[in-house]
């Protein structure tokens, strides 16, 4: 998830707490219409002018060109783009909904705005020396707004969601400039501190039942770690003390516990927008470690 596109997704991830929040008990369905579309307009203009010049304008522009960047991060990045579009695409056709749109425009028209508005940022990427069009994004972003919509169509809701948990990683220090000075920037450009989570609300699959929590869900994760750069490191790097370190790449995937928190029970509008929104993050928890080292236990992961 690169730092660029994060301003629209904290703008539209707003929007669920903003529209529960309304008192009316009988809604104006043209009002809130207009509202959805005067707000999403601006949001979606306004962010990409933004980032157009408070962004690009500071590198060299090119001819439009593409740029292959899928062995970069260890894939890090494109679990990034399918998270933010999926979110996106979930958090905008709740906001169709409540607008009272009819499914089929909630579903090829809010379901895609977060596809449209990454294309958008490509495209900004494509014109720009440092970057390029990039296939590979374009392609997590079209799987994350496709299991979005799929899953809608299906079910008329999420079982399975893709989130984000963030934790310091302590890497930054040796090329914070790339993986950010402060943990409000590493939180978007360190991909060592980032894990991406599939969650699996299992007994949503099982409507007969009703002991069983529909928010409970079971949560698998994937992360990576040793990564100073996109490519290899191909350098050793020096700490404060003098200490040589070479830092070895590798995957790591988790299996832990997680709540989906639109599934819990509330009459309150303002709670009901609350828990869309943070719904893009996983909790911590308990959780199982897997790499090419071996198994490893945490008693709670962040």
């Amino acid at each position: 998830m690169r730092i660029k596109c994060i301003t629209g997704f904290i703008l539209i991830g707003l929007l669920p707490i903003l529209m529960h929040s309304q008192k009316d008990s009988l809604p104006n369905y043209e009002h809130r219409k207009m509202a959805l579309g005067i707000s999403t307009s601006a949001i979606s203009a306004g962010s990409l002018l933004y980032l157009n010049y408070a962004w690009y304008a500071n590198y060299s522009s090119d001819d439009f060109h593409f740029f292959n960047d899928n062995t970069e991060w260890l894939q890090m990045d494109k679990a990034g783009h399918a998270f933010t579009t999926y979110q996106l695409g979930r958090l905008m056709m709740n906001a169709f909904d409540w607008a009272g749109v009819n499914k089929k425009k909630k579903l090829f028209i809010g379901g895609t705005m977060g596809l449209m508005y990454m294309t958008a940022i490509e495209c900004l990427d494509g014109k720009s020396k440092g970057w390029g069009f990039s296939w590979g994004d374009m392609g997590a972003n079209v799987a994350g707004t496709g299991m979005a919509i799929g899953q809608e169509a299906l079910w008329n809701e999420q079982r399975l969601m893709i989130k984000f948990s963030f934790a310091q990683s302590q890497l930054a220090e040796y090329n914070p400039s790339l993986l950010g000075e402060n943990i409000y920037t590493q939180v978007l450009k360190d991909y060592n501190g980032q894990t991406y989570w599939l969650s699996v609300s299992p007994f949503s699959f099982i409507p007969s039942q009703k002991k069983l929590p529909k928010w409970l869900c079971l949560s698998f994760g994937y992360s990576a770690y040793g990564m100073l750069s996109g490519h290899e490191n191909g350098f050793t790097v020096r700490d404060a003390n003098g200490v040589y370190y070479q830092f070895n790449r590798e995957r790591r995937f988790y299996l832990s516990f997680d709540i989906d928190f639109t599934k819990i029970k509330t009459k309150s509008k303002f709670l009901k927008g609350v828990f869309s929104a943070i719904n893009i993050l996983k909790i911590p928890a308990p959780a199982l470690e897997f790499t090419k080292r071996g198994a490893k236990g945490y008693g709670l992961y962040l």
